[in-house]
């Protein structure tokens, strides 16, 4: 044996090796090869999960009205390694959510995990009537809800036909489970998007789509800006005085977490609290 022979390293050295790496590579991205649509994307939880989903291999589409937002957020995740599309669309117009649909199967063959989070909040007392806001919680939170799922549900369902798993998750709110005065309407937006994921579970999960809601306590997001009622900013000044709020990424994390399960697992329900709020 020459002793060039004697140097060489076993062949089953080089194999185990490269084993090895994808192994870590695997570890490291759980999501490469997905395709992730991600809803309300242009800041808050969104834009928080648009990013940590990229970070763990799965190409973005990052959907939202503005966007000069999009656009900030697809050069970070890009610049960070990452794969991303911006697609700018108003949920609550069934049409643009249909074309959007139909350019994610086109130019990416379909998605395999939608996170349904945009939504707005807009608490008052009932008797101030004010229905104009009544109206605008139940077109975003639940209206366009229900166009995002119903455009891309055919996608997860042949996604998850051909690769074993899909994931469909809805950002919901601890205010679907407890009472909070003055944010019925919202709260009860919330409650809709709840029992809503809890049945479509039963439709989709035989069919190897993972559906789950995921209810956040009180996150540190633009929300608190649209809140008009003098009341109800009071109350939101007075809970951050007196504890820490959830960041969006701490809500990223959990959704990152709960979709890079083995494929029989299915989260469904899953409630994110700050440390100091009760309720």
């Amino acid at each position: 044996m020459s002793p060039q022979n004697t140097l060489a390293s076993p062949p089953n050295t080089h194999l185990a090796a490269a084993h090895a790496s994808a192994a870590a590579r695997d570890a490291a991205l759980p999501l490469r090869g997905r395709v992730a649509v991600v809803t309300g994307a242009s800041s808050g939880i969104g834009e928080a999960a648009a990013e940590t989903l990229a970070g763990l291999g799965a190409h973005v589409v990052a959907l939202a009205r503005r966007a000069e937002r999009l656009a900030e957020l697809v050069a970070r995740v890009e610049k960070n390694g990452g794969r991303a599309l911006a697609i700018a669309a108003d949920v609550t117009d069934p049409a643009a959510v249909r074309a959007a649909a139909d350019r994610v199967a086109a130019e990416l063959g379909g998605a395999d995990l939608l996170l349904n989070n945009a939504g707005v909040m807009l608490p008052a007392p009932i008797e101030e009537l004010a229905t104009d806001q009544w109206q605008r919680q139940i077109d975003l939170n639940v209206t366009g809800l229900m166009n995002v799922t119903g455009a891309f549900t055919p996608q997860l369902v042949a996604a998850a036909a051909e690769r074993g798993v899909a994931d469909l998750v809805n950002t919901s709110s601890i205010a679907a489970q407890n009472i909070f005065p003055t944010f019925a309407v919202y709260s009860g937006t919330k409650a809709y998007v709840t029992h809503f994921s809890r049945h479509l579970r039963t439709e989709l999960g035989p069919k190897n789509v993972r559906v789950a809601a995921i209810e956040p306590g009180i996150v540190g997001t633009e929300l608190q800006s649209h809140v008009t009622d003098e009341g109800a900013r009071a109350w939101l000044a007075d809970a951050r005085e007196s504890m820490e709020w959830l960041t969006p990424q701490d809500v990223a994390d959990t959704i990152g977490f709960l979709v890079s399960l083995p494929p029989r697992v299915n989260l469904q329900q899953v409630t994110v609290m700050p440390t100091g709020q009760a309720s």
